[in-house]
């Protein structure tokens, strides 16, 4: 048995947008990312999505407004609701969600990524 050293863990790949599992909880994993530059609008009809910003910054684009988030802050984007992660500089984000859950929703296309283990 080990604790997961986080910072290690971003040490390991350098890949923007391709989330990486390094814990499962039930039937929900906590996964990393490296973000910069703009995704998708997507949604996920069934989950709701957890955003923890670890290092930088980044915003988080709603049809109705947006909410910024800095190291160390949270925000969970409602199930159903249609979203637009950006950040202008390379931000590392912890995400909280099912398994199953695929990174694009229901945008699909080619930022869709297959979530590997670290």
């Amino acid at each position: 048995m080990q604790a997961v050293n986080i910072a290690n863990k971003f040490s390991q790949f350098t890949e923007q947008w391709q989330p990486k599992r390094i814990a499962t909880v039930n039937d929900y994993d906590v996964r990393i990312a490296k973000i910069e530059g703009e995704f998708v609008w997507h949604s996920h009809e069934d989950t709701d999505e957890m955003f923890l910003v670890v290092k930088g910054s980044m915003k988080i684009l709603l049809r109705d407004g947006e909410v910024s988030l800095n190291e160390g802050e949270v925000y969970v984007v409602p199930r159903g609701v249609e979203h637009k992660p950006v950040a202008d500089r390379e931000c590392q984000i912890l995400l909280i969600e099912p398994t199953d859950v695929v990174n694009t929703g229901t945008a699909g296309g080619e930022r869709t990524a297959t979530v590997e283990t670290l």
